[in-house]
């Protein structure tokens, strides 16, 4: 490199350098605002037997540090279906914000990978959730939950108050420490509002799974290409509610091809009052055969449910729900819930 490449290198290092101190420095000070909030739920169920117990406390604590900085934390205390004696403390999103310029934000840390409208929206506090419980899409573990990186966000910009994100983070078979291997996962999401109460959206991902890594408690045996993409239309309206969201995955080894595999859930609900909202939701998944990545159990689910809103932070739910598994048969369960927020 020659003196004036040097002389110009240096040049453009300082002036970022420059740049991005005067962001920081004007950024204003002021007493720090720290906020904790819970949440838990208690169920009780009849499917064959009745049963009683809880699901999971949520700590949700929330700090603005300046104008700019923010924080957010959210740790579950949880016990394990598996070994009811004992529980676990997961730590499910850790994020520094930092809001450079008007509404765009660099977000920093463990975060809901924003891939559909449920998992960008909704938290662990089942209280605010319209059902029970999350779609089927969620428990077959067909979309990442979370991504460890950095996200390039934006909202409500504009007319139709456009939104984005692009995450670059540590993909599957990660820890929320390090990653595995050096691929990134990549996910790019949009969306509009073009009434109130409306969001449509859609996001694509990608990722390279490493051959022998560790995806929710199974070791994958081959290289797997994943791409997932995912449409939404959700609108909560003063008396109307629909939320209805379809993601397609396409899973790539040398071995098998091309898999795809099929998740859909439509919600709806209608409020007779500000109380009281009965609500149907219906979820299916369909998988190609010789997929590897996910567990092949083609799934149908239909919930009939009432909703009473006692406040904002209290809410009981009563469902039905008839499930239809390829692998398990059909089953019929009943389940009241008491979610609150505290």
């Amino acid at each position: 490199m020659n003196t004036q490449a040097r002389k110009i290198n240096k040049a453009g290092i300082f002036y970022c350098c420059f740049i991005i101190c005067s962001f920081l420095l004007s950024a204003k000070t002021y007493g720090q605002n720290t906020t904790i909030k819970g949440f838990a739920d208690v169920l009780t169920s009849y499917d064959k037997k009745a049963s009683f117990g809880f699901d999971e406390q949520d700590l949700f604590i929330t700090s603005q540090l300046n104008d700019r900085f923010s924080f957010l934390g959210e740790s579950v205390f949880k016990y394990e279906k598996s070994s009811p004696s004992n529980f676990n403390v997961s730590i499910e999103r850790i994020i520094v914000k930092y809001n450079y310029y008007g509404n765009h934000n660099i977000i920093l840390g463990k975060i809901h990978t924003p891939i559909n409208y449920w998992n960008d929206m909704y938290h662990h506090g089942r209280v605010f959730y319209p059902t029970i419980g999350r779609p089927l899409l969620f428990d077959a573990q067909i979309i990442p939950l979370h991504t460890t990186g950095v996200n390039f966000q934006g909202h409500d910009l504009g007319n139709l108050k456009f939104g984005y994100d692009f995450v670059i983070g540590n993909g599957l078979g990660s820890s929320p420490v390090a990653d595995n291997d050096k691929y990134k996962s990549i996910t790019a999401a949009v969306h509009i509002k073009p009434v109130e109460k409306m969001r449509i959206g859609a996001s694509y991902y990608n990722d390279v799974i490493s051959k022998g890594a560790t995806v929710e408690d199974k070791t994958i045996n081959w290289k797997v290409n994943q791409q997932l993409i995912t449409g939404s239309f959700a609108y909560f309206g003063k008396k109307f509610e629909l939320l209805a969201e379809s993601t397609t995955a396409l899973n790539h080894t040398d071995t098998t091809g091309t898999k795809h595999t099929f998740a859909t859930y439509i919600y709806t609900g209608y409020k007779v009052t500000q109380k009281i909202i009965p609500y149907i939701r219906y979820d299916d998944l369909h998988y190609q055969d010789g997929e590897i990545l996910f567990r092949k159990d083609n799934t149908t689910a239909f919930i009939l449910g009432l909703r009473y809103q006692i406040n904002y932070l209290a809410v009981v739910k009563l469902e039905y729900q008839h499930t239809k598994q390829e692998l398990e048969g059909n089953d019929d369960k009943v389940t009241l819930q008491v979610a609150i927020g505290f």
